[in-house]
């Protein structure tokens, strides 16, 4: 593992399972926008290079509200650009910001990077899901916290659904995908509906919704729950069965 300063000196840290070189996976953490970083994702980054047998580049990006939106997607286009990853990946807002960046490459005509891994995602700003009210209380990702977290990011209401990947007029020519949400989340809707639309508009798409599990089960989850460590053994296959093949 080792700390690096990407472009425009974004802050990097890249994990390497061996000496030889693997696949290149870049990796935005989630926080609702506004929290996290290098450190709260590195044994999520450890494990999958190691589990994977992938590198692991992951992005120390701008967070809201001092840095509202799209900083961060500038921030993790911006490292899609310099590094050329074979995959990109994130859970939760970082799934977000890797699909957005995406969306941006495409519409710049700039290389892709060939696979998202996007693990319970936000695409829907508006927080117009039904899971959003379902599971928005009583279990790991509260509404009100969540709608205060999009408020930080995109603090025009008018912003949010031209700033959510769900609600793109297009999405041919976005990578395939492996997205997989919980079933006690209150992203899971808008996270299916993203997998269902990114497979009609032509990518493959492996989509998984995990009983039983809340959000950021992907966040040491499995140290207190065998239905999380057993969710964690399923998506670590597919990652290296997709990036491998």
């Amino acid at each position: 593992m080792e700390d690096v300063r990407g472009p425009n000196g974004i802050p990097l840290r890249h994990y390497r399972p061996a000496e030889q070189p693997r696949p290149l996976v870049v990796f935005a953490h989630g926080g609702a926008f506004v929290l996290g970083d290098l450190d709260t994702h590195d044994r999520t980054c450890r494990r999958i290079a190691d589990i994977c047998d992938v590198e692991v580049l992951a992005v120390d990006y701008r967070l809201a509200p001092e840095h509202p939106c799209p900083a961060a997607i500038d921030d993790v286009a911006a490292v899609l650009r310099w590094a050329s990853p074979a995959a990109v990946a994130g859970d939760s807002a970082g799934g977000y910001l890797a699909t957005m960046a995406c969306l941006r490459l495409r519409d710049a005509g700039d290389a892709l990077p060939g696979l998202q891994i996007l693990i319970c995602p936000n695409t829907d700003l508006t927080l117009s899901q039904p899971s959003v009210l379902d599971k928005g209380t009583g279990h790991a990702l509260d509404a009100d916290f969540l709608a205060w977290a999009i408020t930080c990011w995109t603090p025009d209401p008018a912003d949010r659904a031209p700033a959510s990947p769900l609600l793109a007029p297009d999405l041919h020519g976005i990578p395939d995908a492996l997205i997989v949400t919980a079933e006690h989340d209150a992203l899971r809707d808008e996270g299916d509906a993203y997998a269902h639309r990114l497979a009609q508009a032509g990518a493959h798409v492996v989509h998984r919704q995990e009983p039983g599990l809340e959000h950021g089960f992907i966040q040491n989850m499995d140290l207190t729950s065998p239905e999380a460590a057993a969710a964690h053994k399923r998506l670590f296959d597919d990652i290296a069965g997709l990036i491998h093949r």
